[in-house]
């Protein structure tokens, strides 16, 4: 921890700071150790100072390590309290994340504290890039456990079977396995919901000759994974065999393209040419990917506006699909882990057309 409180120390001068005040939970998360989302970190360059209220105050001192001491902010409020360490260190300027501090806690914050708050972007967040060995195992194993779970629905995908009983029938299998949570509510779509790429689950029951695209992942041990395969059940139209080799073939050619030096942006248009080479232009609206960790959604991105330059030990996903309104729709997804020369995939499960 303390080499973390040292990284996000050195950045003082680029946020033109003397502290820091951290309110994005799974900042707090990576750089104390304290995984309650209640709570506020306050660095400043001589001390640290983990603030929460006395329901958690025993959950803090147990998880919190290192050189960060933690307060009980539960007599006075988090702007008084952060203020008076503010006087207590002689902060003239006070960093705080602008994307994560809403406008009405801007107003107590101001209020109390006589330091200059100065908002920041997302500079902590940038930290969490690139994974660390111990993070890389508990990505994998979270990638693990969707890979089970997807072995254990594909019995289970039978005409009248709804789309709701997939969904929580994938949630019971991934925390049968360890999994603590959901890292994001499952995506089940079939027939023409397929068409949509973030369907809710519904009432709607499989039918032969349906698409079903399932899109899922779970927490393990505070890290996400994310997966999405498509299936057919029956026999594959002609139509649908197209669709889906070429979405295969649209993600097989990313991930040969994948490997840092790289911008997000050229990763992924090369996707998207195959897609509109393929005469599917405009149905393949999203980015290619995005980065995960503590997050679902986590930074950088592989789309078409990413110029970021893409690093060894970063993950990402690579899910092209092709949507089409009144016939359905195809996504494959992976997620990977960039080395010094290419990718390390984390998922297993089968990628060729499925027919059941």
């Amino acid at each position: 921890m303390s080499d973390l409180l040292k990284r996000v120390r050195d950045m003082f001068p680029v946020m033109k700071a003397d502290a820091v005040l951290v309110s994005d939970p799974y900042n707090i998360r990576y750089v104390s150790g304290y995984t309650n989302d209640t709570g506020v970190l306050l660095i400043t360059k001589e001390a640290a100072y983990l603030l929460t209220d006395f329901r958690f105050l025993f959950q803090a001192k147990k998880e919190v390590k290192g050189l960060i001491q933690v307060v009980d902010m539960t007599a006075s409020g988090y702007p008084l309290l952060v203020a008076e360490l503010c006087k207590t260190h002689q902060i003239g300027r006070l960093a705080f994340e602008k994307e994560q501090m809403t406008y009405r806690e801007f107003e107590e914050y101001s209020n109390a504290v006589k330091a200059e708050l100065v908002p920041i972007p997302n500079y902590i967040s940038e930290l969490r890039w690139i994974k660390t060995p111990e993070e890389l195992e508990k990505l994998r194993m979270a990638e693990h456990i969707g890979d089970i779970a997807f072995s254990e629905i594909l019995p289970f995908l039978k005409p009248g079977v709804t789309e709701l009983e997939i969904a929580a029938r994938l949630t019971y299998s991934m925390q049968c396995h360890g999994a603590s949570a959901n890292s994001f509510p499952p995506i089940v779509a079939s027939g023409i919901n397929s068409s949509m790429p973030h369907a809710m689950p519904s009432e709607k029951k499989l039918e032969n000759g349906d698409f079903v695209t399932m899109d899922f992942g779970c927490i393990y041990q505070g890290y996400c994974s994310d997966m999405t395969r498509t299936v057919v059940l029956g026999t594959a139209s002609p139509k649908q065999r197209e669709v889906y080799e070429t979405v295969y073939r649209a993600q097989t050619e990313a991930l040969a393209a994948l490997r840092p030096g790289k911008k997000g942006k050229e990763i992924d248009a090369v996707a998207r040419n195959i897609i509109a080479e393929a005469g599917y232009d405009g149905c393949f609206g999203h980015g290619l990917g995005h980065s995960v960790g503590l997050e679902i959604h986590e930074d950088p991105n592989c789309n078409a506006r990413e110029e970021r330059v893409l690093q060894a030990g970063m993950i990402m996903t690579v899910e092209p699909g092709i949507y089409i309104d009144g016939f359905g729709g195809v996504r494959i997804e992976d997620m990977v882990v960039l080395t010094a020369d290419g990718y390390e995939n984390l998922a297993f499960s089968e990628k060729k057309l499925i027919e059941l």
